[in-house]
């Protein structure tokens, strides 16, 4: 299966579930050719592709850990050759171990930060490689309120995801003028597996708005961030939270 050649495509990681997924059907819905990554989880990739096919633009999945820097490499150069140049990557694959930091095993650490935050490297270099000579290209990566706010048991996390701030603000600076935008959105407390054990009323209570938000609400600001409509805007971490500081 290829795109046409006229059709932009878009890369997710960890686009088979929860805010990947609907990042991966809000772009579709806005013209793209979604490439989807996923790591493992085989049944929710199908069905994220079952409901791309269904928007009417095509997709396909690719599967590949993103901590795997040889790997991430050969995905992204097989996206090129079959699907053509990359117009928007979205770097979303993220995991959680939490843990109070004085109880934190050492394997926790590095398997947060391999994925969030080392990930991002092995993808986004590849990437912007093959955006570069084109000038042309879109990057959101998405990041969490954990990296704006000390959120306890999440020091693992709250590092991987700040270092995804700093590191999208810095190599904004070095494409701006090649035409690459670059950006984060960082959510606060979204309805996906990944709060499913959290205490959900008592959050609720810190969140000014008094409610957990959504996975489309977080896609509608990645497909803004990608589209011309946002032309004049790089370098920006955007909060989706419901108010929280």
């Amino acid at each position: 299966m290829s795109s046409s050649d006229n059709q932009k495509v878009a890369i997710v990681t960890g686009g088979s579930k929860g805010i990947g997924r609907a990042i991966a059907l809000e772009l579709a819905r806005a013209g793209y050719f979604m490439v989807i990554n996923y790591r493992s989880d085989d049944s929710a990739a199908a069905e994220t592709l079952r409901l791309l096919r269904d928007e009417g633009n095509g997709g396909e999945a690719i599967q590949f850990d993103v901590t795997d820097g040889a790997g991430a490499e050969a995905a992204v150069n097989e996206v090129t050759s079959r699907f053509g140049n990359i117009e928007v990557l979205v770097n979303n694959a993220g995991i959680v171990a939490d843990d109070l930091f004085v109880f934190m095993p050492e394997k926790s650490w590095d398997a947060v930060i391999n994925t969030s935050l080392k990930g991002f490297f092995n993808v986004t270099k590849p990437v912007l490689m093959k955006m570069v000579p084109n000038k042309r290209g879109a990057i959101v990566s998405i990041s969490s309120v954990s990296s704006l706010i000390g959120n306890r048991g999440q020091s693992n996390y709250a590092a991987a995801k700040a270092g995804l701030n700093g590191a999208s603000r810095a190599i904004s600076t070095e494409v701006a003028r090649l035409g690459i935008r670059v950006n984060v959105v960082a959510p606060g407390l979204i309805e996906t597996d990944m709060i499913k054990d959290a205490p959900v009323d008592n959050i609720k209570e810190m969140i000014p708005m008094a409610r957990i938000g959504r996975p489309e609400e977080v896609a509608s600001v990645v497909r803004f961030l990608c589209s011309d409509d946002a032309s004049y805007i790089t370098g920006q971490v955007i909060s989706v939270n419901g108010g929280m500081f």
